[in-house]
């Protein structure tokens, strides 16, 4: 008795995915919900579970395939067969015991992911060279391959001898490395060289004084994270700022369906993430209704999910503003592309203390540059302008958020 097993529903919109990495080889063993294959979709990393005990009989899709919703992916053996891939099982152990300092590191640093402990073995690196970027310093599949990249930076001395001659393409060749875009990086590529090509974007610029919320932050932030369980950062503030500005200018919070306007009555905010594998943006759900401890709840959750590679298809879906803080790298301007087929973006940035004219003083305060980027086709710019002054406002002074001014 044989047991298929065939790709997963990916979500919403997704209908493919590439196979990434086999964790299984034929002939293995493998248990019920133990983990199989790794696809990459345009979006995120998915894993597919065993649906049964048994023996990897067959694999139907290598790696580097496309597959489809519901595509086969491999055969398991099952029923009576199952107990008996156990011992065939040891003697796969001795290849891997050549590597035997990954698992001796991987028991410090708690449950690595699999495709990285794959990655780890097939490269003979030992897991405590490598920094663990998930929870509890969970070694992810990104931080196998960033130390991959780093790894050949060693013999480049050896290479200095090859600068006296004349420099050609021929030359260069063998310093250059051609490495296939993931499935996310060309999705990234497409949708923002789509958002050009398709929107009418334009970018308007404010700046804001931090002085009131950095005090508000450190008066309450002890008390707030005592009570709320997690720390009281800027992005809540952003967040409720832009709700109550999206109030005002209805179309910055709208879309562009063929020769309609869909104005949205709620809001939900995209929050952009960087990973290993590149931006994502996680929505937080009806923000405009949401208190702070609940945002900033959401955003370090989506934090650490995309930290260890686990955001899903629903966590990314349905934002209809997005936030963009480039100031966490060191931006101090900038002008962020949209996130179609939203209308409009904020740009964060760093906050660095200025000198600006204050009651006929000059005085030093901590500024940041904000940045807005809208679709001219549906947002005028004295609505862009409007919007970014109320968020700007809401920001000097958080009362008007509690009055709704």
């Amino acid at each position: 008795m044989s047991t298929e097993v065939r790709v997963p529903t990916l979500g919403e919109s997704v209908t493919e995915a590439t196979v990434a990495t086999w964790f299984k080889k034929p002939g293995d063993a493998v248990a019920v919900d133990e983990m199989l294959c790794e696809l990459e979709t345009d979006k995120v990393t998915v894993e597919v579970p065993s649906p049964a005990a048994g023996t990897l009989a067959e694999i139907i899709a290598a790696e580097g395939e496309t597959v489809g919703v519901g595509a086969l992916l491999a055969q398991i053996t099952a029923g009576a067969a199952a107990p008996a891939p156990a011992p065939a099982a040891a003697p796969i152990a001795p290849p891997k015991a050549e590597v035997k300092p990954v698992p001796e590191a991987t028991a410090r640093k708690g449950d690595d992911a699999p495709s990285a402990r794959k990655l780890m073995a097939e490269n003979n690196i030992e897991a405590s060279a490598v920094a663990g970027s998930g929870r509890d310093g969970r070694v992810m599949k990104g931080d196998v391959l960033a130390a991959l990249v780093s790894a050949p930076a060693a013999p480049a001395p050896a290479a200095a001898p090859a600068a006296p001659r004349a420099a050609s393409r021929a030359d260069d060749a063998p310093r250059e490395e051609r490495v296939k875009m993931t499935r996310l990086r060309q999705t990234i590529a497409r949708r923002l060289k789509e958002a050009q090509n398709t929107a009418a974007m334009l970018t308007t610029y404010n700046e804001v004084d931090m002085t009131a919320i950095m005090d508000l932050r450190n008066q309450y932030k002890d008390l707030f994270e005592k009570k709320h369980g997690v720390k009281l950062g800027f992005m809540s503030f952003f967040a409720k700022a832009c709700a109550h500005a999206l109030a005002e200018v209805p179309e910055v919070n709208a879309e562009i369906d063929g020769d309609s306007v869909i104005y949205k009555r709620y809001v939900h905010m995209g929050v952009a993430v960087g990973t290993p594998n590149g931006l994502v943006v996680p929505v937080v759900r009806d923000t405009d209704t949401k208190s702070f401890a609940q945002i900033e709840k959401e955003i370090a959750g989506f934090g650490r999910k995309a930290r260890d590679g686990k955001l899903s298809i629903e966590d990314m879906q349905g934002g209809t503003f997005t936030i963009s803080n480039g100031g966490v790298y060191g931006s101090l301007m900038s002008s962020p592309i949209l996130n179609p087929p939203q209308s409009g973006i904020l740009g964060m940035h760093k906050i660095q203390d200025r000198p600006i004219a204050l009651n006929g003083q000059v005085v030093i305060r901590p500024m940041m540059y904000l940045a807005l980027s809208y679709d001219h086709r549906i947002v005028d710019g004295q609505g862009a302008v409007t919007f970014l002054v109320r968020v700007k406002e809401a920001l000097e002074d958080p009362r008007r958020l509690l009055m709704d001014l």
